[in-house]
């Protein structure tokens, strides 16, 4: 299948699955006598995975490691539960971080009303603190 319709079938814009390309996550595929990309159903196996390693948070980074592993599948898997056990680490603290961020701001909206002048303006009074 050419690249239109690889987008078409796995949801990824052509411009995502080109850059998926240059990052390594996707195999080099074949080419036409016209020089248009030829991609099998492996390729789209393949990107279906990335996308859902994506909708996970995963970075590209994880995603390379996750499919090299894949390639090996007599191996332990040690290293993939590690990955993801690091990743909610990695999560849990971007919540956490979230979390603060939310309050910092809760106190911004309270400590301006909508009536006042820009030089009264307690969220910008904030943010120069």
């Amino acid at each position: 299948m050419k690249i239109g319709e690889l987008s078409k079938k796995s949801g990824c814009t052509i411009q995502t699955i080109r850059f998926y390309e240059k990052q390594d996550l996707l195999e080099a595929c074949n080419r036409s006598e016209g020089n248009y990309r030829i991609y099998d159903a492996s390729s789209l196996r393949t990107l279906q995975f990335i996308k859902q390693c994506r909708s996970l948070g995963l970075t590209i980074k994880e995603i390379k490691q996750l499919l090299d592993t894949k390639r090996n599948p007599d191996k332990s898997c040690f290293s993939v539960n590690n990955l993801i056990q690091q990743h909610m680490i990695d999560v849990t603290q971007r919540i956490a971080e979230l979390k603060q961020l939310k309050l910092t701001l809760s106190e911004m909206v309270l400590a301006c009303s909508d009536n006042r002048k820009v030089k009264e303006c307690g969220v910008l009074q904030i943010l120069e603190e």
